[in-house]
């Protein structure tokens, strides 16, 4: 399997979201700003810089219009956000969001706690998001929730995940990330899932976006690039979790996807020393360990 490694990985860095949104200390807009900005400067082309949700449900993203309006917009990278619906998109337009994000859950009970709706329902709030992203040419990246497991659920059918991510990709989505969120994926329930989606979608429109709740999350990104993955999404110093779902820990950190990619001989374009000096600087901001263990053992 070794022999079909990718030479090269795009790594999505979303921790100024999906690491921000779930930490007990709000940052300021400036902080965010100068995080995003070392984060472009350490060499990731895909950044998920904000949220245009309503500050009551994620307070940590109230100042996303800020941010997106001052970070520096360096050539051949991209900032997204997560719009869920028609305001937040237009919000997002506002202050020039080059991609935006959806997402939906491959568990119904997870779906009624984080969106208040239906599997199908919320399926339906993003078709005119992705409508009005086409016509202004604007891509829509999808993410998948709870593809492994649920904390409400437990064990989650492959069929579901399958089906909620071929919805999004006919919406126009032109990736889909599917989302371990409680970290309970293994090899063995990686490799089933991808290559049940695989028959319904193409590699080059997939990513992984792991927790690492059990410490499984590298395991399960080895498995997935063997099977022809080469987008995976993490976060600097593993910050992070879910505000829905009880006991889950950070993402996957940055780190220590770029020292094993690295050490197999695939390029990610990031500078890991840069990176290691981010995670150490915004986890005394934050005032939280560093999640990585790289960050731990580095000097």
């Amino acid at each position: 399997m070794f022999d079909l490694l990718p030479k090269t990985v795009d790594i999505v860095e979303v921790g100024p979201r999906d690491g921000l949104q779930n930490e007990k200390t709000s940052l300021s807009a400036q902080d965010k700003i100068d995080f995003i900005d070392q984060l472009s400067l350490v060499g990731f082309k895909r950044i998920e810089a904000g949220s245009f949700v309503s500050p009551k449900w994620v307070p940590q993203m109230a100042s996303s219009d800020q941010v997106m309006r001052a970070i520096k917009r360096f050539d051949g990278k991209r900032y997204s956000a997560l719009t869920p619906n028609l305001k937040g998109f237009d919000l997002a337009m506002q202050v020039n969001t080059q991609e935006v994000a959806i997402f939906g859950a491959a568990s119904e009970s997870f779906s009624q706690k984080n969106t208040n709706c239906s599997i199908k329902e919320s399926l339906e709030r993003f078709a005119p998001v992705a409508e009005k992203a086409k016509k202004h040419n604007i891509p829509v990246r999808g993410y998948v929730s709870c593809v492994m497991g649920c904390p409400y659920e437990g064990d989650i059918q492959i069929k579901d995940v399958v089906w909620v991510s071929k919805a999004l990709l006919d919406m126009g989505c032109y990736e889909i990330s599917l989302g371990d969120t409680i970290g309970v994926g293994t090899p063995l329930k990686t490799k089933a899932l991808i290559e049940a989606c695989l028959q319904v979608i193409p590699s080059n429109q997939l990513a992984v976006h792991f927790h690492d709740t059990y410490g499984q999350a590298l395991a399960n990104i080895l498995t997935a690039i063997q099977l022809g993955i080469s987008v995976i999404d993490s976060s600097v110093a593993g910050l992070g979790g879910c505000p829905y779902a009880k006991g889950a820990s950070g993402n996957v950190a940055s780190e220590d996807v770029v020292y094993m990619l690295h050490n197999m001989g695939i390029d990610t374009g990031i500078n890991l020393e840069q990176l290691i000096q981010v995670g150490k600087s915004i986890s005394a901001k934050l005032n939280r360990n560093n999640g990585s263990k790289v960050g731990e053992a580095a000097p």
